[in-house]
């Protein structure tokens, strides 16, 4: 993908560009950070790069998918490329349509929490530590929520951590279905 001839739109109040995968043919959102926001030591960049490899790992219909990244030394940014939701974030989504019926709400939660599950499925589970309607995208199309927005998600390893969310069996999977 070509940094400007890959180039759609920019949104000012986006936290993404909006591009084109010129290999796969699909449109992508294209994020990037300055590295001084995020990493304060070298030792954070290495554990950013083991997150980024993790994170590409992660398969499930729930979870925005997440296609490529990489660090350009030269302006200093992490760039991270992943699927684009057009109809925007939920928040975004909820503004634009006022009248969504109980049937269609509950049908995003139950997606959300599928999203979850898989993320807390993990071991060691994964948690997302931002998850807010900001960071939930449908496609207004389908009725489709995903999770997105996983730069701050934390492959949680300490003991403390791995008690507060207990075994990795979702309890509530059962009442999903």
């Amino acid at each position: 993908m070509d940094s400007e001839a890959g180039v759609v739109e920019k949104d000012p109040t986006a936290r993404y560009v909006r591009a084109f995968d010129e290999v796969d043919g699909v449109e992508v959102a294209w994020n990037q950070v300055n590295v001084e926001d995020v990493l304060q030591s070298p030792q954070q960049l290495e554990r950013l790069y083991s997150e980024v490899h993790f994170l590409k790992s992660l398969k499930h219909e729930n979870i925005i998918k997440f296609y490529n990244s990489w660090v350009n030394e030269k302006s200093r940014t992490i760039n991270i490329i992943t699927e684009l939701f057009t109809s925007g974030s939920l928040r975004q989504y909820r503004k634009k349509h006022k009248n969504i019926d109980m049937k269609a709400m509950k049908n995003w939660l139950r997606q959300i929490l599928r999203g979850l599950c898989y993320l807390h499925g993990h071991n060691p589970p994964i948690i997302h530590r931002d998850l807010k309607c900001d960071n939930i995208f449908v496609n207004g199309n389908t009725g489709r929520v995903k999770i997105g927005d996983l730069g701050l998600a934390v492959v949680m390893q300490q003991p403390l951590a791995q008690s507060v969310i207990g075994n990795n069996v979702c309890p509530c999977w059962g009442c999903l279905d």
